[in-house]
């Protein structure tokens, strides 16, 4: 086993749920809601080096409003073949405050997969958030969102959407179901 086959596994509150990190020597592993599985959990169990403190400092400020893009390695094991290649098309190409459509997605990623298997692609996404699949919409409407806790989903893309500027913000903006 090499130092690469270690993680850190760190949790952030956040204004939508306690978010799960795991930040392997290579970068960030995985990302998720806590309570749910979360990608480089099996990974033997590393002491907090410091890895984890930029990752989790940059989720601080994306939330704040003070971080417009992630600046972290990352570490891309859990994605592999097409998901890879549409993931990191998301990655590279569709910033803070722009949103795409699954089809735009699709036809952008050049893979061939139709617009219904960009959205299973995103709803296995091993990083959501700094790989942003929830700037990935539904040609008429939000789409589905796999991320939050207890079904919430949909509230969390759209909560996430109006902070990065996509939708207009609603009367109990900035509070979160």
């Amino acid at each position: 086993m090499t130092r690469t086959d270690d993680v850190v596994i760190t949790t952030v509150s956040t204004p939508v749920g306690r978010i799960r990190l795991a930040v392997t020597t290579v970068g960030l592993a995985g990302l998720t809601w806590e309570g749910r599985e979360l990608p480089g959990a099996e990974l033997p169990p590393a002491a907090d080096d410091g890895r984890s403190t930029p990752v989790a400092h940059q989720l601080v400020e994306y939330f704040e409003g003070r971080r417009r893009g992630f600046e972290v390695e990352v570490d891309w094991r859990y994605a592999e073949g097409t998901q890879r290649q549409v993931l990191q098309t998301l990655y590279d190409g569709v910033g803070f405050g722009k949103s795409i459509t699954y089809g735009e997605l699709a036809e952008r990623s050049g893979t061939g997969v139709p617009a219904r298997g960009i959205g299973a692609i995103m709803g296995s996404n091993p990083m959501p958030l700094v790989v942003p699949c929830h700037r990935v919409v539904a040609h008429d409407g939000l789409g589905g969102y796999s991320g939050g806790v207890d079904g919430n989903g949909l509230e969390v893309k759209r909560w996430l959407l109006t902070l990065e500027g996509v939708l207009p913000p609603t009367f109990d903006w900035p509070a979160f179901p």
